[in-house]
């Protein structure tokens, strides 16, 4: 997959992993569509970045989907990549207070359903690029979950077995479907759960511009691949190293 004179919607693209990968692709020489449901944040996030277009948009909401598409269509016809990056995280326990019905269908809503409805609508547009791409983001815990991100553990793996499908689905025609599969990430959206203990969402953005280079689909990004390795040796200590304080 190309790197450079693309054109690439990413969407959470204001902050965190969306942003550096935002900034990675702006620098190579692509135009990068970012949006975020806050106005005033995701303009700030626009200002620095080179050749960036922000749109104010909810991923969770089928309205503004619908009206980013017809603009994508509208304005931006030439676009091939698209990168789902907007995600929702609940930490807690399954019995715990918590409504775990009501946060596992925001999170289910965010992570994956609006994921098919984004790529759906974008399909046709896709497709008549010479050379296009798909890169969904989802997480390590789709090799093992956390039972304290459970429900998030759970639309992610929902997201990767969707992927698989949607690539051999694509496979006769111009769209590649990559997985972007992080660690923990520093991030302030993962700060609840150690994210300060995490990677810098930089080397997930340059993981990404090397997968598109070498035609790597599923992107085990840092402690993801040696989980990864570990799984295919014992699913049992995989999930152990994945819950520490678990006694099982």
């Amino acid at each position: 997959m190309k790197t450079t004179g693309n054109t690439i919607l990413i969407t959470g693209g204001s902050a965190g992993i969306g942003f550096e990968i935002a900034k990675a692709f702006s620098e190579s020489g692509n135009h990068v569509i970012i949006t975020g449901r806050d106005g005033q944040r995701l303009a700030n996030a626009a200002s620095q970045l080179k050749n960036a277009t922000p749109i104010v948009s909810d991923v969770s909401d089928k309205n503004a989907v619908d009206a980013l598409v017809k603009q994508i269509q509208a304005d931006f016809p030439e676009l091939n990549v698209v990168v789902n990056n907007a995600g929702r995280a609940y930490y807690y326990k399954l019995d715990g207070e918590q409504d775990a019905a009501t946060l596992a269908e925001e999170e289910m809503l965010t992570n994956y359903l609006s994921v098919i409805r984004l790529n759906q609508a974008l399909l046709p547009v896709l497709k008549n690029a010479p050379e296009a791409a798909i890169v969904n983001v989802s997480s390590i815990a789709v090799i093992a979950s956390n039972y304290l991100l459970s429900t998030y553990a759970a639309s992610k793996a929902a997201l990767h077995s969707y992927s698989q499908s949607l690539r051999i689905t694509l496979e006769e025609s111009p769209v590649k479907v990559f997985e972007l599969m992080p660690p923990l990430v520093n991030t302030e959206f993962s700060q609840e759960i150690g994210g300060a203990n995490g990677i810098p969402p930089k080397e997930v953005a340059d993981a990404l511009i090397h997968a598109f280079e070498t035609d790597t689909f599923e992107v085990r990004v840092g402690r993801t691949e040696s989980l990864f390795q570990l799984y295919l040796s014992s699913p049992t200590e995989a999930l152990r190293a994945m819950n520490p304080d678990a006694k099982f």
